[in-house]
């Protein structure tokens, strides 16, 4: 299976990537199927770049 990238376009900020992740988390109770394993990971790699463009920017 072809790993997930983050989409293209506009990326979102840190914050906006920080509610899907809780809201994932929340949603399944802190328990994580495969799948949503697999989200999760693509996720926290979109927050940490957002994170990092937005301390670029900031500097």
């Amino acid at each position: 299976m072809p790993a997930k990238t983050a989409p293209s376009g506009p990326a979102r900020s840190a914050a906006a990537v920080n509610e899907q992740i809780r809201a994932l988390w929340t949603r399944t109770g802190g328990s994580l199927s495969d799948r949503e394993r697999a989200e999760y990971e693509t996720l926290v790699v979109e927050w940490a770049m957002a994170a990092r463009g937005e301390v670029i920017e900031a500097a």
